[in-house]
């Protein structure tokens, strides 16, 4: 498992504050609002703006 489902639940986009749902190939966390998509590395969420890629709404997991 990429990420801890307890840290999922508390971690926000850094850019809109909206909520983060693990991507559907589990390598990254992508926004519900903005879209972006931020990489995980070593099981560890990069929360930074420059590393994030846009991405259209969809490939979210629950």
């Amino acid at each position: 498992m990429p990420v801890n489902k307890e840290l999922l639940e508390i971690l926000a986009c850094p850019v809109c504050k909206a909520e983060v749902k693990l991507t559907s190939d589990e390598k990254g966390i992508k926004c519900v609002k903005c879209h972006r998509v931020y990489p995980i590395k070593d099981e560890i969420p990069v929360m930074l703006v420059d590393e994030a890629t846009i991405e259209p709404e969809r490939s979210t997991k629950d």
